[in-house]
């Protein structure tokens, strides 16, 4: 995780102009074996309630969960930070598999 980051402020006016779906699909592509069958959707349930789906193969949990959940925590603490500085208020994020 922590060359993704260093990797991810070396490029940071990109990373700064995605939006959410396309940042999160950019985090999780970087951390998983099979970067093609990464699938992230974002659905707005209510006016202002946004849910962020990361769907990856079952062979790839593990990496996008870590151990004891740390990864899981680090990757949702990055995309609620990048929400936040886009002025993207009430993200919930769903990890699963498929």
């Amino acid at each position: 995780m922590k060359e993704l980051w260093l990797s991810m402020q070396q490029e940071k006016c990109q990373v700064s102009n995605m939006e959410i779906t396309e940042f999160a699909t950019y985090l999780i592509k970087n951390i998983v074996k099979n970067p093609d069958l990464v699938k992230v959707s974002a659905f707005t349930q209510d006016e202002d309630e946004t849910i962020l789906e990361i769907l990856v193969s079952d062979e790839d949990m593990g990496a996008v969960i870590g151990k004891g959940g740390k990864n899981a925590k680090a990757l949702r603490t990055i995309i609620l930070a990048h929400a936040y500085l886009n002025h993207i208020k009430n993200v919930k994020i769903n990890i699963d598999s498929f």
